[in-house]
């Protein structure tokens, strides 16, 4: 469309009329954008992602009470002194166009004030004494003042939508996850199923043969990201899902553009597929809500943050709570896909438990639980010693990998003499072991790395000395 050129009064008006169209045609694409926001959507069409939440258009749409964002504004401001409207919308994470209704409510009410004018016909606002005396009010039952929660519906739908289920990981899936590993066509073939189950999977088999490496690299099969609450609210409880130690935010990339990121719920967060991993440190408390009594403010469990994901019980048997506490825990859960947890107010709530289970073991499994446990993990898998081909193949990829220079008559100097001379199994770890005590004592001693009979035996002095 050409733009008329401005020589009369009538040419003028013709361009501010196009330009006053054009507004109102997005503003209305904006109002259909927040009408459909009462519900989190999936939109493949702009994004590679099967699930979107959506910008809410008001507090009632994103499931929230007036009063709920209330008290997290307050107990923001009473925390901060003073902020913008802006600053309060973004530490919430809501719209600003609600939050800033709600703000000429609270100064109606007399509870917060107008310390000066901001950019952008905003204002610096601050508690008054009766904001104040509220504030603290609302933070002794609870001191959290960060994102308003998600409705615990919404979540169990986007659980629903993004579940690993959905998932069908191929084969070429499988090798690109496990490509820095050595691992048989035989053996992808046995985990290719177990993953596409998205169900129970046991690792088991003599320790250093790569039974955690392997579980930490099962969730990349999915290979995509999930989004997930921040926090979920159920009944005035507020329950922190998202954990910076078990999940890694992954933004939106650069380029989708101002209107799309402004469609986005920022109550949610982009992050990789979870993989949560337990190890001996695994306790009761862990697989329940837990509460800072001091703070008032409560921790999802590791299985809902594992949702979508996958949740690996390393050295499993070794774990401080008895095997028995864990398996009548988790015998229901994982076979009916649902958990029930009880929030601090004596509510229970039913959660999905959608995840797969990966159990890691150095120990017979038939030894650790009985025959009703282990046919819920359908899938069981021994992770058996490498071959010497295998074993010999790992030197040389070690070798390029940590710059040890490799020489074939050392590594079979290294066979004959220290593993079959002692009767000594070949391990999975041996290579990149016995070549990091290579390096290390090069380094040390300002030489090239490489493998000689003389460096190996050096390090399976140090290496063996008590195995």
């Amino acid at each position: 469309m050409q733009t008329p050129e401005l020589g009369s009064a009538d040419d003028a008006d013709a361009v501010m009329a196009a330009a006053i169209e054009r507004i109102s045609r997005l503003a209305t694409q904006g109002a259909n954008w927040g009408n459909a926001a009462s519900e989190p959507i999936s939109d493949t069409s702009s994004s590679p992602d099967a699930f979107t939440p959506v910008e809410p258009a008001s507090f009632q749409a994103a499931g929230l009470a007036d009063t709920e964002v209330e008290s997290l504004v307050l107990k923001f401001l009473l925390a901060r002194g003073d902020a913008t409207g802006r600053d309060i919308a973004d530490q919430v994470k809501l719209p600003f166009a609600l939050v800033d209704e709600l703000l000429r409510e609270l100064k109606q009410s007399q509870l917060v004030v107008h310390r000066g004018s901001a950019p952008m016909n905003d204002f610096q606002y601050q508690l008054s004494d009766l904001g104040r005396e509220r504030g603290r009010r609302y933070s002794q039952h609870c001191t959290y003042f960060g994102s308003a929660p998600v409705a615990l519906k919404d979540y169990i739908a986007s659980v629903e939508i993004q579940s690993v289920s959905n998932q069908h990981p191929t084969a070429d899936d499988l090798r690109r996850a496990f490509g820095d590993l050595l691992l048989s066509e035989a053996m992808l073939d046995r985990l290719g199923p177990a993953v596409n189950s998205g169900r129970g999977l046991f690792l088991f088999g003599p320790a250093g043969n790569g039974k955690t490496s392997i579980a930490e690299r099962i969730t990349a099969t999915f290979g995509q990201e999930i989004w997930i609450p921040r926090a979920i609210g159920v009944d005035g409880e507020i329950v922190r899902l998202f954990d910076p130690v078990n999940h890694e935010e992954m933004p939106l990339p650069p380029g989708t553009g101002l209107l799309n990121r402004r469609q986005i719920d920022s109550r949610w967060v982009r992050i990789r597929r979870p993989t949560v991993i337990a190890g001996g440190e695994l306790s009761m408390s862990q697989l329940e809500v837990t509460i800072n009594t001091s703070t008032g403010i409560s921790e999802a469990p590791l299985q809902l943050k594992s949702n979508c994901g996958t949740l690996v019980i390393d050295d499993f048997g070794r774990q401080r709570m008895r095997i028995d506490e864990l398996l009548n825990r988790w015998i229901v859960p994982l076979e009916k896909r649902q958990d029930f947890l009880s929030l601090p107010n004596g509510k229970k709530i039913m959660v999905p438990f959608d995840q797969l289970v990966v159990f890691s073991t150095n120990l017979e499994p038939r030894e650790l639980v009985d025959e009703a446990f282990l046919r819920r993990i359908p899938y069981k898998i021994e992770i058996t010693d490498p071959s010497e081909e295998e074993f010999r193949r790992l030197f040389q990829l070690m070798g390029d990998r940590l710059g040890v220079a490799y020489r074939g008559e050392a590594v079979d100097y290294l066979i004959a003499m220290h593993f079959r001379r002692s009767h000594r199994a070949f391990r999975y770890c041996h290579p990149r072991d016995l070549l990091l005590q290579i390096r290390n004592y090069c380094k040390y001693h300002d030489r090239r790395a490489e493998m000689t009979n003389e460096n190996f035996d050096r390090a399976v002095e140090n290496y063996f000395a008590v195995m």
